[in-house]
Parts: C-alpha cells; sequence; structure tokens
C-alpha cells in the first residue's frame, strides 16, 4: 500500500520523458503497478480482512471497546484506499488522470497516519495517550509536508540547473568554454 502510490509518482513524472523513453517507462510501470495490486496488496487486504472476522467471531466481546471501533474506521477508510488505488491505476493506464508527481506524494503519505494510528490503537487500546498521539500525527504530518516540499524544490533547481547549462553549452559564448 506504500509502494503502489510510489509507483504512480514514477508513472506520472514518466510524461516528462521525451519518447520513446515516456512509453517503455510507463507500460513498465503499469505491468508493475497490475502485478503489486494483484498479487501482493489484494491478498494481504483479504488476509486483514479474514483476521478481523476471525477476531471478532473468537472474541466478540472485543466489539465493546471504543479503540477497536476506531480502529476499524482507520482499516475501512484504507479499504477504501485501496479501491481508489485501482480506479487511478486505470486512469492512468489509459492516460486520463490529471494527478501529478506531487500529487502521487501526498497521496502516498495519506495512509502512513492511518497505519500509525492503527498500530496504535492495537498496541495501548483503551490507554491511548490521546494527548501524544495527536501531537505525534502532527508532527508527522508537517514532516512529510516538509519533506515533500524540500524535495519538490530541489527537482525545480535541478531542472533550471540543467536549463540553463544546456542554454550555455548551446551559445556561441558557452562553445569556447
Amino acid at each position: 500500500m506504500f509502494y503502489l502510490p510510489r509507483l504512480f509518482v514514477y508513472h506520472a513524472e514518466a510524461n516528462e520523458q521525451p519518447e520513446p523513453a515516456r512509453s517503455i517507462l510507463k507500460n513498465q510501470y503499469q505491468i508493475m503497478e497490475k502485478r503489486l495490486y494483484s498479487i501482493i496488496m489484494t491478498p494481504a487486504m483479504l488476509l486483514t480482512i479474514a483476521m478481523a472476522i476471525g477476531l471478532v467471531t473468537t472474541e466478540p466481546d472485543v466489539l465493546k471497546q471504543p479503540w477497536l471501533h476506531v480502529k476499524l474506521a482507520c482499516v475501512l477508510f484504507l479499504l477504501g484506499y485501496h479501491h481508489y488505488c485501482k480506479r487511478i491505476m486505470k486512469k492512468l493506464a489509459a492516460d486520463e488522470c490529471q494527478m501529478t508527481g506531487q500529487h502521487f506524494r501526498w497521496f502516498n503519505e495519506l495512509p502512513t497516519i492511518f497505519f500509525v494510528i492503527v498500530v496504535m490503537l492495537a498496541v495501548f487500546k483503551n490507554s491511548l495517550p490521546a494527548d501524544g498521539t495527536t501531537w505525534t500525527i502532527v508532527a508527522m504530518v508537517v514532516a512529510m509536508a516538509v519533506t515533500i516540499q524540500l524535495y519538490a524544490r530541489k527537482r525545480r533547481l535541478d531542472r533550471e540547473r540543467l536549463a540553463a547549462e544546456a542554454m550555455s553549452s548551446e551559445s556561441p559564448t558557452g562553445a569556447g568554454a
């Protein structure tokens, strides 16, 4: 679930490449996305659902605990995210997806927050330190935002540097330098 949106980033950024690299990369990413989704992600999702059903059937009293309701809500969100990834795959394959690599970087970080909440709920259950959890999640979101923005800035500066180098090597004064 973390790697598929990363492939979406690369798939979207393949559009920035000249032909034939663009077609080759996009075809390769489509193959990788389909395999990851159908061979790894979907079976893992089904196993997760089976384990949840097993937990509820063997220990039905667990449904009375509030932490499990929040955890199940997070898991339902992640199930929706899983199916939305399939829609994105279809749009990318049909060249109908309008999302950029930057959008997919944000999309890639979204499940991280929910996975952290799920794990914390599983560990702490009803004694979850709400203040600490809130600050941890806020810190994660800020760290993710800063990292994504710094990376976007780095890519922009690299592109500008390459463009400047290309222009200087093409100019008559740059040819003799």
